[in-house]
């Protein structure tokens, strides 16, 4: 079961949308951070196929303080527009709000987060300030964090692509410095798990990348 719901957060409400397995009990929370374009399709996608591996999950729509239900495509003028409204938010805000969703999913037991692009850098935060086990998706704006992040307290992934311009080999090995860290780099670019943009997608640098996160949350995120 799929649908819109409203956090109460320090900003006010902001949508979510929610994503619940069927026919079984939840085997724990999972709050899943937005790229730059909103909580469009993809993102969406994204929710439902953690639900079918079991998960409770969160999508939260982190601009909503700024702009309601935010949901972009791809274009040059869509990555201006989100990098503006992710600049305007901040990554306090972003917190803020992951912290609504995390209390909101708390009753069902463990909670995890995964984020993709800028909502990697979310997870890594939430990892950092919140304690959750978190998978952080071409994060290329982790480096802002990652003299925090050494000590973690907390288990984190990474997932990068090699090929990826904006994430260089010196970044990539800051991130396995990094203790109680796994990181994986695919042959693969920016955004390749971004299914629905065929500049960007591999699919089989998506599926190791999807295993590798399952794993992670299976051995986590248990009760």
């Amino acid at each position: 079961m799929s649908r819109w719901i409203v956090l109460d957060t320090s900003f006010g409400p902001v949508s979510a949308w929610e994503a619940n397995p069927v026919g079984k009990p939840p085997r724990a929370g999972l709050i899943v951070m937005q790229e730059i374009f909103g909580v469009n399709m993809h993102i969406r996608s994204i929710a439902s196929s953690f639900a079918r591996a079991g998960y409770a999950v969160l999508a939260p729509a982190f601009f909503d303080p700024i702009r309601k239900k935010v949901e972009l495509g791809y274009s040059g003028a869509s990555f201006s527009k989100g990098r503006k409204l992710a600049d305007q938010l901040g990554f306090n805000a972003a917190l803020e709000i992951t912290r609504a969703a995390r209390d909101r999913l708390a009753p069902i037991g463990k909670v995890g987060s995964v984020g993709y692009c800028w909502g990697g850098a979310v997870a890594l935060l939430a990892a950092i300030r919140l304690g959750l086990p978190s998978v952080s998706y071409y994060g290329a704006r982790n480096v802002e964090f990652l003299d925090d992040a050494k000590d973690l307290k907390v288990p984190v992934m990474f997932h990068f692509g090699e090929k990826d311009p904006s994430i260089s080999v010196e970044t990539i090995r800051k991130h396995r410095e990094l203790p109680h860290a796994q990181t994986f780099v695919y042959p693969a670019g920016h955004a390749f798990n971004r299914d629905v943009d065929p500049r960007s997608y591999d699919p089989l640098s998506a599926e190791l990348a999807q295993g590798n996160t399952l794993v992670f949350f299976a051995e986590h995120l248990q009760q």
